[in-house]
């Protein structure tokens, strides 16, 4: 645009106001004691302020309604609206009126206007209206370009633009932690901290897991037939406090012996938050795909498919250890159980478990004893593979919990 064109003076004028809520009037309590000089003057002016809450005059929230003062905080993952007039100033018909309206950020610009047809004329004193809408997906420095573009009665084309800069802030810190199960469970830990000056209601905060995973929410707590939040029926979360959620991931019937012996990192999923502030302010926001690094089962992973949860001293009992092989070459097994001082293993040692292809695995029934009461660990199993004639083994395989059968004095 050169000097001559900045400097003229347009038949059009432009205004944009961004559109919000209104906020709830807020004034400063001035009070003091009985025994003070005013004495009950302070009380008796805030009860007769129109403003204040009736029984609750010392509070600084009032029961008013005000108009926004000032442009505010636009936080990420709400919905940024505006309303954009043209109004015909002069005296004349002006024709061919574009308005369009563009917002540019770090990455791209976009256009937000809801038509990109010209008005075909606008006569004196009349205006141009439109409301634009835009669900804010990034932070940092936003600009909302508006150009006008128009032709006076005499034919002459003229154009004009305004900037308006605004920051977009982000209303919520997210901490991800993952634990790995001694199965093929995950379980995840999301902390969400609010980070902005208000208080925020959490509608929702649930995981979407990918395609290989099934979730379970663990933020529930049974009460007879329906569950309750463990956050109370008030959900809440004031400014700077923090919320952890847990979800429980198992890996569908289909992916679960895949899901055992990926190597590398693998997608768990993308959490999806929303919430309302104010006076039902609605945002939204949904993280990137979460991965977490998948834990290394070596080549013969060994896990347990049943075990009591507690057995009779000198008893025998059943175990089922699941075998898979996790490497990329067919294997050929042997089996060796070694006793240890409170576990004995019943049966034949060094027996063939035959060859196991990659990925494949075998369920192993067991049989075993322990001859010391208390928490025992499980141990003394031991796999070699006869093709390499390399042996792996395995120690502090489960614990299970020895009780004797009879009292203190019989035992």
């Amino acid at each position: 645009m050169d000097v001559t064109q900045a400097k003229q003076e347009h038949l059009l004028a432009l205004k944009v106001m961004r559109l919000t809520k209104p906020t709830l009037f807020t004034n400063l309590p001035v009070t003091c004691e009985d025994r003070d000089l005013p004495g009950d003057l302070f009380g008796q002016l805030m009860r007769e302020d129109p403003s204040t809450i009736k029984g609750a005059e010392t509070l600084m929230l009032g029961e008013m309604l005000t108009l926004p003062q000032n442009f505010g905080n636009i936080f990420l993952g709400e919905t940024f609206s505006s309303y954009i007039s043209v109004h015909n100033d002069s005296n004349q018909v002006v024709k061919d009126i574009l308005v369009k309206a563009d917002l540019q950020t770090s990455s791209q610009r976009l256009n937000l206007s809801a038509s990109n047809s010209a008005v075909a004329e606008l006569k004196p004193e009349s205006c141009i209206d439109d409301v634009i809408h835009h669900e804010v997906k990034e932070i940092g420095t936003h600009i909302l370009v508006c150009a006008v573009s128009y032709t006076t009665q005499y034919g002459e084309k003229l154009y004009f633009r305004k900037f308006f800069k605004f920051q977009v802030l982000k209303p919520l810190d997210v901490k991800t932690k993952f634990y790995n199960a001694e199965t093929d469970e995950v379980f995840l830990e999301a902390q969400i901290q609010n980070i902005t000056t208000s208080p925020m209601f959490m509608e929702k905060v649930s995981l979407e897991p990918s395609m290989m995973y099934n979730v379970t929410e663990l933020n529930m707590v049974s009460s007879g037939d329906l569950g309750e939040s463990t956050f109370g029926k008030m959900s809440y979360l004031q400014p700077m406090d923090t919320r952890q959620y847990l979800y429980c991931l198992k890996p569908k019937p289909e992916y679960a012996e895949k899901a055992g012996v990926i190597k590398g990192v693998t997608v768990i999923g993308k959490l999806d938050i929303v919430w309302k502030t104010n006076l039902g302010e609605r945002g939204r926001l949904q993280t990137s795909q979460l991965q977490r690094m998948a834990p290394g089962y070596g080549d013969i992973r060994l896990s347990l498919e049943m075990i009591p949860d507690t057995v009779n001293l000198e008893e025998p009992f059943d175990i089922i250890c699941k075998i898979t092989n996790c490497s990329e070459r067919t294997m050929d097994l042997e089996l060796e159980m070694c006793n240890t001082r409170s576990i004995h293993w019943c049966g034949v040692s060094g027996r063939q478990l035959g060859k196991l292809s990659p990925a494949a695995f075998l369920s192993l029934p067991l049989t075993l004893l322990s001859s010391v009461q208390g928490l025992q660990s499980i141990s003394g199993l031991r796999l070699t593979d006869t093709f390499l004639k390399r042996t792996y083994e395995y120690d502090d395989i489960a614990q299970v919990c020895v009780v004797c059968q009879y009292t203190s004095n019989e035992c």
